[in-house]
């Protein structure tokens, strides 16, 4: 057999283009080579209809219209000027502050809860996110037989107490909490499973050593898991308002249509009694874009208030 020399073994492979190319670029061209079928599928179905929902909204496109004149900025304009919008505006951040506040608080205490080293730890996991797996109408139905005044088990679990029935659904001060008390039960899996891998990715001997130095549990939660965990937390929450901003079936399927009269009224809700219901296209446009460049702007406050205190 012939010897091989050491001079052959170490020799660089020859690279198929005409110049050379460092290792870096060629893991970066490699890399948007796989994300090549995503970037054409987002181009088509989402940069594409963006741009052309923003031109539409500068016109009176009305469905069952055959005309559709010009408006320019008519649209935005009598948009601002509407109260309504505004209210349903004010109900969408009031829902989403309080979900995405309870949904991080819930998922974060579950995930410390079932990363103990306890019996039927993947049971527990499994027992949490199952509601997540539910659809919006199954969800909505049985969180409407729960808050229900006649029948509702809240209701009743309360009488125990001795709390008369609460109309959940009815009271335009107590319709939003409720929904956003069933959007929590329904989806804390999705963050529970973040701040698991998150927790998983703290190194054990920083607990140990603030042991060895007396630390308790609660110092050991806010001084080493809160701070190492505030990436994670980020990422939950900039998610977490980017989803229960665009709420849309809760409170449709829940309340019948955004109720007790417009106090459970969304943005999404609004968009689609403008567009699908009035068939006033151009005018609900104007409102998907409205809705992107609020959702933009929230996103940068959060950015700029959390991620200042991020530590990777």
């Amino acid at each position: 057999m012939a010897e091989i020399s050491g001079s052959t073994l170490n020799k660089p492979k020859r690279s198929l283009l005409p110049f050379p190319i460092s290792l870096k670029t060629r893991e970066i061209i490699a890399a948007y080579l796989f994300l090549t079928p995503f970037l054409i599928f987002f181009a088509i179905f989402f940069v594409r209809a963006t741009l052309s929902s923003f031109e539409i909204s500068f016109y009176d496109w009305r469905l069952l219209r055959p005309n559709r004149p010009f408006v320019g900025f008519d649209n935005y304009i009598d948009l601002f000027n509407d109260p309504i919008w505004w209210d349903s505006v004010k109900n969408t951040i009031y829902f989403t502050v309080l979900t995405v506040f309870g949904t991080t608080s819930v998922g974060l205490l579950a995930a410390i809860a079932v990363t103990r080293p306890i019996r039927g730890q993947g049971f527990f996991r499994i027992l949490f996110y199952i509601p997540q797996l539910m659809s919006v109408g199954a969800m909505g139905l049985i969180w409407n037989w729960l808050l229900s005044t006649q029948f509702g088990v809240i209701n009743y679990l309360l009488s125990f107490i001795g709390i008369r029935p609460i109309n959940w659904l009815g009271d335009p001060n107590l319709v939003i909490p409720a929904l956003s008390l069933s959007t929590i039960w329904w989806t804390f899996g999705f963050p529970m499973l973040i701040f698991v891998a998150g927790l998983q990715g703290i190194p054990e001997h920083l607990y140990e050593a603030a042991r060895i130095d007396g630390a308790n549990p609660r110092q050991l939660f806010f001084n080493i898991t809160l701070p190492l965990l505030r990436p994670t937390i980020l990422f939950v929450t900039v998610t977490g308002v980017i989803s229960h901003f665009q709420v849309f079936g809760q409170p449709y399927i829940i309340t019948g249509g955004g109720g007790p009269g417009r106090a459970s009224w969304t943005v999404i809700i609004y968009l689609y009694q403008q567009a699908w219901v009035a068939f006033r296209m151009g005018y609900g446009a104007a409102v998907a874009i409205s809705i992107a460049l609020i959702m933009a702007v929230l996103t940068g406050i959060q950015f700029l208030v959390i991620s200042r205190r991020v530590e990777y």
